[in-house]
């Protein structure tokens, strides 16, 4: 059992939790709460944390049962070892799951793809819950540029419920080149945008579609917003200008999957 806050264990969660550059070096992500470790694949747990309370209920018992290497921890060294004000008593390390272009475009199965490609979001929650709506809405995968926030921190993680385990993800350094590579597929790329002439949804996403979402500051950088085919806009009632990252992005994926239900 770790009963102590300077053991070596704790250190190297911690590490994991905070520093990109340990998860990237380390090929691993902290995952934590009941709900989010039951869904991860048995063979992607690397260790099982849990604290000595949670280990005497049921559902802790039947998760460390399934569990090839789990760790003890003591209830006050847990919550040192935890990343939340109020933890649930387990955290797995996870190992990372890695995905080519084709894989998280999914151009390659004959059906139409839903992406949703990203330009420097930043903001943990919002990517977070992209990918969780995403998911909801079929997304096929999700595209993002290199300075696009890192998708295995621990808000994130917290903010897609699971989805990240599911939903194909990619980083791309030529963000450019890659929305090319996407058009010669066959891709049709709307972007969000205050030129946008026609209402969202009066445009068809049945056809294999990407949707561009920029920067929650700054939007689209010209060089990205020249690449789509076609710019949108969505209606704002009041003296609102513009939605959240994540909410607009939700808006136009469940658009798409209205229509591809129809």
């Amino acid at each position: 059992m770790i009963t102590s806050t300077t053991n070596k264990q704790v250190k190297y969660v911690s590490s994991l939790i905070k520093k990109p550059k340990a998860r990237r070096e380390e090929d691993l992500f902290v995952a934590e709460g009941l709900r989010i470790c039951q869904e991860i694949p048995e063979e992607r747990i690397h260790t099982l944390y849990v604290s000595e309370s949670f280990l005497k209920q049921k559902e802790g018992r039947i998760l460390s049962e399934r569990v090839r290497r789990v760790e003890v921890v003591a209830d006050e060294v847990f919550k040192a070892l935890s990343d939340t004000q109020t933890p649930q008593g387990v955290l797995a390390l996870v190992r990372q799951y890695h995905y080519t272009l084709e894989q998280a475009a999914g151009t390659k199965d004959g059906k139409p793809a839903l992406l949703m490609i990203l330009e420097h979001l930043q903001d943990p929650g919002n990517l977070g819950t992209i990918i969780r709506a995403g998911e909801g809405a079929g997304v096929t995968g999700v595209i993002m540029d290199a300075s696009t926030a890192d998708i295995y921190n621990p808000k994130v993680i917290r903010s897609t419920m699971g989805s990240v385990l599911r939903v194909p993800f990619v980083y791309t350094e030529d963000l450019c080149g890659t929305l090319q590579w996407l058009k010669k597929q066959d891709v049709r790329l709307f972007a969000a945008h205050l030129k946008g002439k026609n209402s969202y949804e009066q445009e068809n996403y049945c056809q294999s579609t990407g949707f561009l979402i920029g920067n929650e500051a700054n939007g689209l950088s010209d060089e990205a917003a020249s690449l789509a085919d076609t710019y949108i806009r969505i209606p704002m009632a009041g003296r609102v200008e513009s939605l959240n990252a994540a909410v607009a992005a939700s808006v136009l994926m469940f658009e798409a999957a209205r229509q591809r239900r129809q």
